[in-house]
């Protein structure tokens, strides 16, 4: 690709391939690998702050060394340095700023290709719209032509979460696929057919893009290629995926046919693919056809969701990331404290997606955590999906793993939105994964499950509170924008108090839309005059105590009185050792009952070896403390305490005194707990 700058654009930056900047059309050296990685992250995500936490998740995953902070401030100043030699020492610089939100880079469509591309389509699908189709097929073929391979190399680069690049590489399949489109319309497949073959070769599995690509070396007299194409195509999907070519892709081969001059293969032979007699129904090779009607069983979108961008587009970046590259299974699994939020996410997002998986939507509630009903077993839950997919009950097989093999086989090669709400555990949900790449699987859980991440590559996700901001849109939507800006001093005590936590804010919400002339102002001063208790928040409805409940009763005895004691704790960070204080028991064992506190999502691991407890979390088990221990029990917690924080700083204070360090403390995977405080 020829660059051409005046001295007004120094830089040009590429991402459409391997990562390239030039300073008038000079290549750049861009240094080491995980330089040019980062660079990459920051332009793909052009205009928009990367935080320093994402960027090194793309670079080491999920357990990135101590120094990497360190090495991620080393990198960007360097990146600086190369794009103005002359910026002095901590200065912002043009291109490269960094703020609270992380880093971004400052660029605008005549620096970037990717923005260039992006202007370029908007034009073309502009000039398409109004008919004029010939500056629309220019525009097109000016985008494709700064397509130079898969975003970023980000294989070549070995970013370990590039759905950012797998985005953008869907975005330009896209955009090959609709200028196809229009160029087999205006009988000019030529100028498109070499960018399209190489923007093909990366996608194997796209059958839309295979199936265009077809049309366009028919259309450009190359038959036999096309029809060896296609053949290629279904002997690669019969084989990896047990599956026939789709109805999109068997169209195409039919029209190939229809215009091949020589009639080697007549519609209708045994190598001609029959058309679809039943569109819209699974399909399995070799098997019949299964359902009449797709599932659909999502719930309704919530109303007034507010927040969670930041989540909503990592969870989009990973649906993306498949959809272009359909090697394997995305499984995200969102963990978090009971009321903050998980299924209002995660039907949210499946809303957002389900048309990226037109083959249908299963969803269950798999009634973890609710003490009501008892826990569904897999083999309850694969009767009411394999029901949905069209088996009939006298059908079934009755084991569970034949059920799990038969529910696998109808989902292969299938485009599937599987969303498993309320898990109590990994072994309830595995059983439940489809087994090939064309599905995507979203899991809510109050405990963070780890074994979906090491057994199956899931993506894990730990949902904290709304900020404040949020917050206070979450109230304005429920309640009414003229309510809230009535009392603004209202608004902001009622979020504080609610701490951030969605379904406190919904039972607040609920209250103040009971009675119409139940100001802001009388809301927040039942939740000042509960003095700390949950009494603010019970709501007929939703009660937070009973939802809190629910993963209190889960605890043994020995985790519960813990979880009660906890309350007694004058500080909010609490250290394994300060636990053991309270509960009296020895370290190992408090470790023990802070992961099963942990488990059940009633207290959070900031750190290792150091807890947190939601406000409302606390207040709870205050209120538990009363009902269960008496006042000698209470204040013996406190003795306790008090006398491992004095014996933890008179050992810091021996070992200093003779010039060593204090012995160190408990151990984690090998690793010391910072130091113990109470």
């Amino acid at each position: 690709m020829s660059v051409n700058h005046d001295d007004e654009t120094p830089l040009w930056f590429g991402v459409l391939g391997p990562v390239r900047v030039w300073r008038r059309g000079v290549p750049v050296d861009l240094g080491p690998r995980q330089q040019r990685l980062i660079l990459g992250l920051l332009l793909v995500n052009a205009g928009q702050p990367v935080g320093v936490g994402e960027i090194l998740e793309v670079v080491w995953g999920r357990q990135p060394p101590q120094s990497a902070v360190n090495v991620v401030h080393r990198y960007v100043g360097a990146l600086r340095r190369l794009f103005e030699p002359g910026l002095a020492a901590r200065s912002a610089g043009r291109w490269l700023r960094g703020d609270a939100g992380g880093y971004r880079m400052q660029v605008h469509p005549d620096d970037l290709d990717l923005l260039r591309l992006r202007a370029l389509a908007a034009r073309a699908r502009s000039a398409e719209g109004a008919g004029r189709f010939a500056e629309a097929a220019s525009a097109y073929e000016d985008a494709l032509g700064l397509w130079r391979g898969p975003c970023g190399g980000a294989a070549q680069l070995g970013a370990n979460d590039h759905l950012a690049f797998g985005a953008v590489d869907h975005e330009c399949a896209d955009l090959a696929r609709e200028a196809t489109t229009l160029a087999l319309r205006l009988e000019r497949a030529r100028s498109v057919l070499p960018v399209l073959r190489r923007v093909a070769e990366h996608r194997p599995w796209d059958e839309a893009l295979q199936s265009q690509l077809l049309l366009a070396l028919s259309a450009d007299g190359q038959q036999a290629e096309a029809i060896a194409l296609f053949h290629s195509v279904r002997h690669r999907l019969a084989d990896e995926l047990g599956v026939d070519p789709g109805r999109e892709l068997r169209e195409a081969y039919q029209q190939v046919l229809r215009r091949d001059p020589a009639g080697s293969v007549a519609t209708g032979s045994a190598e001609s693919p029959s058309p679809d007699p039943h569109p819209g129904r699974l399909h399995l090779a070799g098997l019949p056809y299964r359902t009449e009607v797709l599932p659909a069983q999502l719930p309704a979108s919530p109303a007034y969701f507010t927040g969670r961008d930041e989540a909503l587009r990592r969870a989009c970046r990973l649906v993306d990331e498949h959809l272009t590259t359909r090697v394997s299974m995305p499984v995200l699994a969102i963990d978090g404290m009971p009321g903050i939020g998980k299924t209002s996410l995660v039907i949210q997002l499946a809303h957002r997606v389900a048309d990226a998986y037109p083959d249908g939507q299963l969803y269950v509630d798999l009634q973890g955590f609710d003490p009501d009903q008892s826990l569904l077993h897999p083999t309850d839950v694969l009767q009411g999906f394999l029901n949905a997919l069209g088996v009939a009950d006298a059908e079934l097989p009755a084991g569970g793993h034949a059920r799990s093999g038969l529910y696998r086989s109808l989902l292969a090669g299938r485009r599937v939105l599987v969303v498993l709400d309320n898990a109590h555990s990994v072994e309830q949900v595995r059983h439940l994964l489809p087994g090939a790449p064309g599905c995507l699987v979203l899991v809510t859980s109050r405990r963070r499950l780890s074994g979906l991440a090491t057994a199956h590559g899931a993506h894990l996700m730990t949902l904290g509170v709304l900020p404040h901001q949020d917050a206070r849109r979450f109230l304005t939507a429920r309640i009414g924008a003229a309510r809230t800006a009535a009392d603004p001093a209202a608004l902001d005590e009622v979020t504080e108090r609610c701490g951030g936590l969605p379904l406190a804010l919904a039972v607040v919400a609920g209250r103040a839309l009971s009675a119409a002339g139940h100001s802001l102002t009388a809301v927040a001063g039942e939740l000042r005059d509960a003095r700390g208790t949950l009494d603010g928040f019970a709501d007929a409805g939703r009660d937070l105590r009973a939802t809190f409940a629910w993963s209190y009763r889960m605890l043994g005895d020995r985790a519960a009185r813990l979880f009660r004691l906890a309350s007694r704790h004058p500080g909010s960070d609490l250290t394994v050792l300060a636990m053991a204080g309270l509960a009296g028991v020895a370290v190992a064992e408090a470790r023990l009952l802070c992961d099963e506190l942990v488990g059940t999502g009633l207290i959070a691991e900031h750190a290792p070896g150091r807890f947190t407890m939601h406000a409302l979390m606390r207040a709870y088990a205050r209120e538990l403390v009363h009902l269960n221990e008496d006042a000698e029990a209470r204040k013996a917690a406190l003795r306790r305490v008090s006398a491992t924080a004095g014996g933890s700083t008179a050992r810091r204070g021996r070992g200093r005194a003779c010039g060593r360090s204090a012995p160190p403390g408990p151990r984690r995977h090998g690793r010391p707990y910072p130091a113990e405080q109470s």
